[in-house]
């Protein structure tokens, strides 16, 4: 079958078609994405505004008129925090739903991470024993651990990129000066505080091999000397904790405006960049991790995998 997928996240809208059937790998036939920064919409009172509204039915019917012009056989759509966390969240996805004919799902953070585990589970497969996986996305930061597809313990915090950079760093995209040290260390302190109690919860459960996914950890990556996408989905890539310090402190000291000129580093995401690594370092440096395998599946192709997993064997 040729499936759609469509994710309404904090930074994008983002549809991908791929090709499968039960028990295949899904094979990407198309993926398109608009950038529209969902969650810097939401206005003092947490609600979506309007011309968030706006973008967003625009986003959806575009994605639709495109699946179907691939021939897509069906369209998942689903949205995470940005959605997730508006106060006017039911008003916005009847709106969606209305006038696009797209009904969207809304994610709990768990089953953000749990979803993210199955792809990370299939892609290593069995022989990687008990996974610990990280993904930082742009409202929240999910963490899951087990030995099977379905982990024993799966948490989301609201530590993502995007948000931290909005409420904590509060930085401006176009900005000429990086933030202060005081803030970036402000920000380090609040990261510790909310990781407390999963360090623990995780601990306990343990882990034979840890595992990054998500845009965030990839550009960290390579930053820190990784393979680039170019090279292709099978190459090995890693994360390593003393490549993450190096990275961290050069980037600390560079103007938003100027990271987006950095290889590897999308213009849309520069100015999260900062506040990602700083969670990517206090969660590496709170289970003491040295190294992080990076997965080039994620959530959608979580997704894709528990549809496949729902159709009946020929």
């Amino acid at each position: 079958m040729r499936l759609g997928v469509l994710d309404v996240g904090s930074n994008t809208v983002h549809l991908l078609v791929v090709d499968a059937h039960h028990g295949a790998h899904p094979w990407p036939a198309h993926s398109e994405k608009v950038v529209l920064r969902l969650a810097e919409q939401l206005g003092p009172d947490g609600a979506l505004t309007e011309a968030g509204a706006d973008g967003l039915v625009k986003a959806v019917g575009m994605a639709k008129a495109a699946a179907a012009g691939l021939e897509a056989d069906d369209l998942i759509a689903f949205a995470t925090s940005a959605v997730r966390d508006a106060t006017n969240a039911a008003d916005v996805l009847a709106r969606v739903r209305d006038e696009t004919g797209v009904r969207l799902a809304v994610l709990s953070g768990a089953d953000e991470a749990r979803m993210t585990f199955l792809a990370v589970r299939r892609w290593f497969g069995w022989s990687a024993g008990r996974l610990l996986v990280l993904d930082i996305g742009g409202g929240s930061l999910e963490i899951a651990a087990g030995i099977d597809e379905d982990p024993d313990v799966a948490v989301s915090l609201p530590l993502g990129a995007g948000r931290l950079t909005r409420e904590r760093l509060r930085v401006d995209p176009a900005s000429a000066a990086p933030p202060s040290a005081e803030a970036v260390e402000k920000l380090r302190e609040y990261v510790d505080g909310r990781l407390d109690k999963v360090v623990g919860q995780m601990t306990e459960v343990g882990w034979g091999r840890a595992v990054a996914t998500s845009k965030t950890f990839r550009t960290l990556a390579r930053l820190a000397g990784a393979a680039p996408s170019g090279a292709g989905l099978w190459v090995p890539r890693s994360l390593t904790r003393a490549g993450l310090r190096q990275v961290m402190g050069f980037i600390r000291h560079i103007p938003p405006a100027q990271l987006m000129e950095l290889e590897g580093v999308s213009a849309g995401r520069a100015h999260q960049l900062l506040a990602g690594a700083v969670v990517a370092e206090a969660v590496m440096r709170r289970l003491d991790l040295d190294s992080l395998d990076i997965c080039p599946w994620a959530l959608r192709e979580g997704v894709i995998l528990r549809r496949l997993d729902q159709l009946e064997p020929i």
